[in-house]
């Protein structure tokens, strides 16, 4: 067997400095992917990132922008009151209302990621949660819960309170008639969580509208979510998707 062979895994840091630009980068970069599956619906979705130094705030990207045109310099830093300290542009409200509340619940979380994605979406109006039927879907096994409650937009800390009170200690949550929301212990995992929890959304409505699922029995379910639900893994598999985005669009690290 070849000596020295690469496998990368989640980098170190010398400074916070370093920590940041990092985060930022794969912020960026998270979201030229959002935009290139189709992940956009108007001015809706936002992935924030814990800023490594002032631990209460976060950057996220600006209100208004495209997905699919945001660079480094785009991303705004937002405090704990929604104030934007850093960034030439408005925070979106909803971001800060939900995202705010999950950072401040869950300190170990460094992001979260939200946007109305159809498959998502398609779930959340059956209050349905992902269902142990394939492998991938394993992920989220006894890992994702449902906000049972719909009252609007959600602009009120309070509101935001509550997803995270439901979220609990799971990586990601259905909000009914809403969409899907994911969190990591990197910018990676919680990008990762969701694009994989979107299309083991889009295979779960596929299955069941063709006839009778065959479920994973729950001994091997929760087998394979112990072999592949953790965040290190999260982050393994979205590494081929980060190397093709800043390959192809360069232009992001600006």
């Amino acid at each position: 067997m070849p000596e020295n062979l690469i496998f990368r895994l989640p980098p170190t840091f010398e400074t916070v400095e370093e920590e940041r630009r990092h985060r930022k980068e794969r912020l960026a970069a998270a979201l030229r992917i959002f935009g290139k599956l189709g992940f956009e619906e108007g001015v809706a979705g936002h992935i924030t990132a814990r800023d490594p130094e002032v631990t209460d705030h976060f950057w996220v990207n600006p209100f208004g922008m495209s997905f699919k045109h945001v660079r480094v310099s785009d991303l705004i830093l937002v405090n704990h009151e929604g104030k934007v300290v850093e960034g030439r542009y408005p925070v979106n409200e909803a971001a800060f209302a939900i995202h705010s509340q999950v950072h401040q619940a869950r300190p170990a979380v460094v992001a979260a990621a939200h946007s109305h994605s159809v498959y998502g979406r398609a779930l959340s109006a059956l209050g349905r949660v992902i269902e142990p039927i394939t492998q991938d879907a394993c992920a989220f096994y006894g890992d994702v819960s449902l906000f049972d409650d719909y009252t609007g937009v959600v602009t009120d800390l309070e509101e935001g309170k509550r997803i995270a009170a439901a979220l609990g200690g799971n990586k990601a949550v259905v909000l009914r008639n809403h969409g899907l929301l994911t969190v990591g212990d990197t910018v990676d995992a919680a990008a990762w969580w969701f694009i994989t929890m979107e299309r083991s959304a889009q295979v779960q409505l596929v299955a069941q509208a063709a006839g009778q699922v065959v479920p994973i029995e729950p001994d091997n379910a929760a087998l394979t979510h112990r072999q592949i639900g953790n965040d290190l893994v999260g982050w393994i598999n979205y590494q081929p998707l980060h190397d093709q985005i800043t390959r192809e669009q360069p232009d992001l690290f600006e």
